[in-house]
């Protein structure tokens, strides 16, 4: 079964979106996404120039040769580009190869490990009480898992805060929907840690007074923490049972998370912005995080996220795959293949696709009663209408930065 033609198709439904089809000489095709948040065009131009060449009249049934093919026949390896373009190539594979076995794709993986896949949701608010408020709309969604964002007193707009809508384009949305907004450069938020770390803790109590000690809540650093800080933090949380403290601090230098692991037994969750296993390589074999928060989209895909996983089983660590909306439809439902198959898995962020996204992707995968399913359709269960993305050109959209009250750029 060769591969006959491959496409790259970048839409802007809801948010930008870098779609793979691949279509083979009996007329199959599959997807994979290949969306970098504020990058999309490099990705697109990496499959369409240096890519897409490579793959006319390969034989697409061999996807593990072709996955080493494109990851060491470049000799510039790694780096979030190249592996969401080799991520989309190995994903539109394996989708090809269920549907050609007439299988959903977690069959081909080993079959269920489980009924369904526990998914959380975004809450947030400026207040405690616009935070309650979203805590509660999202247990009215279903959502049995929360992740708790809030504003901080003195800082204006910051990560993951719903009411921050200080970019023309983000009027009237949710920030907490799509934080890339659509404009010419980016935008500039504040940042206060010593604020944050007073005023975080006191959020946590005042969620556990409210909601009891059995809902499992989640919160995200986003990589602004030194380590000493983010031990500070993980330690002043710990009577409010976090299911875990995500990003504490930026893990490039993976050593730094000892520190952390030294002060607190808060939970901690890692790897969002990581692409291989040599990003992982000191954190899980020195048993420095407890779960994995690699997207399919960003970390080669299928084949290779399955082996980091299966890495991180061998010292009881487990998944948490990132999913907020800059994965696309297709890319949620490839790891929704890989949650139900696997044995360690934890949990899986699940942000709704607004309406036009849902109209361009066509999915089969659920969610009910707080959990997930991929379904039954033959391959990961999405299909692109062409037409409907050809109506959503891409618009220029940007990620926020921060700065300190010196003016010093810090990590968003």
């Amino acid at each position: 079964m060769k591969i006959e033609r491959a496409e790259v198709i970048v839409t802007s439904p809801d948010r930008n979106f870098v779609t793979l089809k691949l279509t083979t000489d009996d007329g199959l095709t599959g997807l994979g996404d290949a969306t970098l948040n504020g990058r999309e065009l490099s990705v697109a131009s990496y499959l369409s120039d240096h890519v897409v060449p490579l793959l006319i009249n390969r034989d697409a049934h061999r996807i593990e040769d072709t996955w080493q093919f494109l990851y060491r026949s470049a000799y510039w390896r790694r780096g979030p580009v190249t592996m969401a373009a080799i991520a989309a190539v190995d994903v539109a594979l394996w989708d090809i190869k269920a549907k050609a076995a007439g299988l959903p794709l977690y069959q081909l993986l080993g079959g269920a490990s489980r009924n369904g896949i526990l998914a959380y949701g975004h809450a947030s608010g400026p207040t405690t009480e616009a935070l309650f408020d979203s805590i509660r709309s999202h247990q009215e969604q279903g959502y049995r898992a929360i992740r708790v964002q809030t504003g901080v007193p003195g800082l204006k707009a910051i990560y993951g805060v719903a009411a921050n809508q200080t970019a023309a384009g983000n009027k009237g949305k949710r920030y907490d929907y799509e934080p890339a907004q659509r404009s010419g450069l980016p935008t500039e938020e504040d940042w206060d840690t010593r604020a944050y770390l007073r005023h975080l803790p006191t959020v946590f109590e005042a969620v556990r007074n409210e909601f009891g000690p059995e809902l499992p809540l989640l919160h995200d650093g986003h990589h602004r923490m030194t380590p000493i800080q983010a031990a500070k933090l993980g330690k002043a949380l710990e009577p409010y049972d976090l299911f875990w403290l995500e990003d504490c601090t930026p893990a490039e230098n993976q050593e730094a998370l000892r520190l952390v692991r030294q002060h607190t037994t808060t939970p901690l969750a890692i790897g969002e912005i990581f692409n291989t296993v040599w990003d992982y390589q000191t954190l899980i074999r020195e048993q420095l995080i407890d779960y994995v928060r690699s997207a399919v989209t960003h970390t080669g895909g299928i084949t290779q996220l399955k082996k980091i996983l299966e890495f991180a089983a061998q010292y009881q660590i487990k998944s948490g795959i990132h999913g907020p909306t800059d994965i696309s439809p297709v890319g949620m439902a490839a790891a929704l293949h890989l949650d139900l198959a696997i044995h360690n898995f934890g949990i899986q962020e699940y942000m709704k696709h607004g309406e036009k996204t849902n109209a361009t992707f066509k999915q089969s995968f659920t969610f009910d009663d707080g959990y997930l399913h991929p379904g039954e359709q033959p391959g990961i269960g999405v299909e692109l209408d062409v037409d409907e993305a050809g109506k959503y050109p891409y618009q220029m959209a940007y990620l926020p930065f921060n700065r300190l009250a010196d003016g010093t750029v810090h990590d968003w």
